[in-house]
């Protein structure tokens, strides 16, 4: 093809000649070019999130994939594929072919700040592949996990100028934020905020509905559009946390992890090695100093993180499962022999944020300490082990699980200094194009390489004007010509790496590494971190193609070579936007600077539901009142206002007519309190006023209720969240859409007010 400098393509002209008259006319019909050659595959990615390379039974790991397994047999493996190590940043890296400071994601877009580098919005100068993609023909759509929009563009009302349906995908169903419950997830169909299709009572799961979605598109395509090749993006919110599973299957690995993490990840390090996917001369890094050794976890705590690894291994599968029925599909459909499917496992490695092993994981993010008993001692009152993986909890697995991931590398997500936080296998498999060759692939490559092949086996140029934008260079390199030669030489040569101050350099098989400022399974403030400079890191130096796992620290052997390596670095970060160093860190050090709603005050009626948490007002740590106007029964039910979900929130309800409020500590601490008597029917104005007792963050809140002028009930809250209770579920007026802030309407969910709801002010107090 000619290459197109400027997109999109120019209006095709009429054919015809206009007359004064039809009889003075001539009339044809145009012809619209086609822009693609008739042997331009589909494409197919498949992405799995906060998965390590040492999980897939594919390569060794103990969670069984067979999909991934399928496509790796009967198209080729890549050993050597890296990421970020944090989503956003590798989900902007990967749909646009840029770094992800370059295109202002060095951090999740919840983080974001002012710095260009860490702005949180894909500029229109780096244009999406979906984008390129659509304008020479292609049929667009994703499903899934988004997490590039910013967050507080993210209600009912938009914008939507960066939402998917906007930056190049015609079709898009799935979540915008980070994470979601699978059970009660807050869902978009291209701009609308839509309900799950079913309950988690009627079998309803997250993984599932992506599948069948995408799978519904399919069929639509090829009944509309059966000469249009697509382009379908598949991004499962598994295996982030919450950890949410059907018990069957996380039955299914009952006693497999008896044994615990060490001798888990001794079995798989040899494993890999066995199957040839790791040389024979990889050595297993030992576990950081700092993580818990199995053999010195209390007994009566063993049977609590070996089950949360069960549902972690249930769940994984399962998402494999699922990406395998759309591959089914494509198969029935008779597209799989011209399509190219890129198969990654994971966004980042494995996440160790649920700390010491959780039952609700924003607790750690929270920065809120607490010890596994309590954990236990919540859970036995909610059900006991069994209630893992189920809609009352949003557990987590230990830290040393997500080590254990990683296998054989040191780090895991958040680590952008360790291969076991960048390093995510990938297959890749075209019928039409790839013999299968188990050889595994060694080249050197990065998510932003995926673009650029793609351009490359379609026979794209990248353009220099999208909509009037003049763009950004393309940062990848394509690897398509890896496809028939296992032994080609690699052609990346330089590749930077920085999360939140952990860093590091790739260069002509060496590699630099600086830790950074803090530990990803710590909780709570690191030590020293206001006064942390990148000048005063301690940096490693690892030549990576004779030490395939960073065992070997050659920075005291070799300081020469270290200096070459830190100046590459600085190079890479000047022509990036990476400076500040750490500035990913800043909001989370700051966060009464984050990114929020410019609002004091607001007014809703009933029936306003579905307002992210990220935009809603923040009853739960500002000092607010909260006054309805509202329509009683006689013996009044249902919820007036919830914010958050199972895993932690708070919410104000009616029971018979007794006027309660709940404040979710994340599952391990409830605060209940209740009117003495049942209100009447008939008009009432309730005033729920909440304050700080202790002004910090985290501090414990006094709560006053009051109805119609008098003071019905008060309590305090003894310990509050300081930064958010969820990261995708919502606040709703008049009913509890997601997962259920209070148990005392668990089963009776969503527990719709059966009265009026006039208004609903809410303003903040200070």
């Amino acid at each position: 093809m000619n290459p197109q400098d400027v997109l999109p393509f120019p209006p095709t002209p009429s054919a015809s000649t206009a007359g004064r008259t039809m009889q003075e006319s001539v009339y044809r019909q145009r012809e619209r070019p086609r822009r693609l050659p008739e042997t331009a595959p589909n494409i197919l990615i498949v992405l799995i999130d906060d998965a390590g390379p040492g999980l897939p039974s594919t390569f060794g790991g103990e969670v069984r994939t067979d999909t991934l397994t399928r496509i790796r047999d009967e198209g080729i493996g890549y050993n050597r594929f890296h990421t970020t190590a944090m989503c956003s940043p590798t989900r902007a890296s990967l749909l646009t072919g840029r770094n992800h400071h370059r295109i202002g994601n060095g951090q999740i877009a919840e983080l974001a700040n002012d710095w260009d580098g860490y702005a949180g919005e894909i500029p229109r100068s780096s244009a999406l592949g979906a984008e390129v993609l659509k304008d020479y023909g292609y049929a667009t759509a994703a499903f899934g996990k988004w997490h590039n929009t910013p967050a507080i563009e993210t209600t009912a009302s938009g914008p939507f100028h960066n939402w998917p349906v906007n930056v190049g995908f015609e079709y898009f169903y799935g979540f915008l934020a980070g994470e979601a419950s699978q059970y009660e997830p807050n869902l978009v169909r291209n701009t609308s905020i839509v309900l799950p299709p079913r309950t988690p009572e009627q079998g309803y799961h997250l993984s599932e509905d992506l599948a069948d979605d995408a799978i519904g598109w399919l069929r639509r395509h090829q009944a509309f559009e059966p000469d249009r090749p697509f382009y379908l993006y598949w991004a499962t919110g598994c295996l982030h946390g919450p950890h949410h599973v059907m018990k069957e299957w996380a039955d299914r690995y009952a006693g497999k992890f008896d044994d615990g993490w060490d001798a888990y990840r001794e079995r798989v390090f040899h494993r890999a090695k066995e199957m040839g996917w790791i040389p024979p001369e990889t050595q297993l890094t030992p576990r950081h100093p700092s993580m818990t050794a199995w053999g010195d976890v209390p007994e009566e705590e063993r049977p609590f993180q070996r089950r949360l690894m069960e549902v972690a291994a249930g769940f994984a599968e399962h998402a494999d499962v699922q990406a395998g029925r759309v591959i089914d599909e494509l198969e029935r459909l008779g597209y799989a022999d011209n399509t190219l499917v890129f198969y990654i496992w994971g966004d980042n490695g494995s996440s160790g944020e649920g700390a010491d092993g959780t039952i609700s994981e924003l607790l750690s993010q929270n920065g809120i300490p607490t010890t596994v008993a309590m954990h236990i001692e919540a859970l036995d009152e909610l059900g006991g082990l069994d209630v893992l993986g189920s809609p009352k909890v949003d557990n987590q697995y230990h830290a040393a699980w997500a080590w254990a991931g990683s296998t054989p590398y040191k780090g895991m997500k958040l680590l952008a200094s360790y291969l076991g936080g960048t390093r995510n296998p990938m297959a890749v498999r075209w019928p039409a194009k790839i013999r299968p060759d188990a050889t595994p692939r060694t080249q050197f490559h990065h998510c932003n390489d995926v673009v650029p092949t793609i351009y490359d086996v379609v026979g794209i140029t990248p353009p220099r004007v999208v909509n009037g934008v003049p763009q950004d260079p393309i940062d990848g390199v394509s690897f398509a010509y890896t496809f028939d030669r296992a032994d080609a030489p690699g052609r990346l040569r330089t590749q930077y790496f920085e999360i939140m101050g952990s860093r590091a350099i790739y260069h002509d098989g060496w590699m630099a590494s600086a830790f950074g400022p803090r530990t990803p399974w710590a909780v709570g403030r690191p030590a020293g971190i206001d006064d942390w400079t990148p000048d005063r890191d301690t940096w490693e130096l690892y030549h990576l193609d004779e030490d395939w796992s960073q065992a070997n620290d050659l920075a005291a052997e070799m300081p020469e070579k270290l200096a070459q390596m830190k100046e590459t670095f600085a190079i890479e970060a000047a022509k990036n936007s990476v400076y500040p160093v750490g500035g990913g860190l800043y909001i989370a050090l700051h966060p009464e600077q984050r990114i929020s709603t410019p609002y004091r005050e607001w007014n809703f009626t009933g029936g306003i539901v579905r307002m992210p948490e990220f935009c809603a007002p923040a009853l739960g740590n500002r000092a607010n009142v909260v006054m309805i106007d509202a329509e009683l029964p006689d013996r009044a039910n249902g919820v007036l206002y919830a914010l958050g979900g199972a895993g932690g929130g708070l919410t104000c309800y009616l029971e018979d007519g007794v006027l309660c409020y709940e404040y979710n500590l994340f599952i391990v601490m409830r605060t209940k309190i209740r009117s003495l008597r049942a209100l009447p029917a008939g008009p009432a104005k309730i005033k729920i006023e909440t304050v700080y007792a202790e002004a910090r963050p985290g501090g414990p809140l006094d709560v006053t209720i009051s109805v119609d002028g008098s003071d019905l009930a008060s309590g305090r809250v003894p310990v509050s969240a300081p930064l958010l209770f969820s990261a995708n579920d919502c606040l709703d007026i008049g009913v509890c859409h997601g997962g259920p802030v209070s148990l005392d309407y668990y089963d009776r969910a969503p527990f719709p007010f059966d009265g009026t709801i006039h208004s609903v002010n809410v303003r903040y107090l200070s």
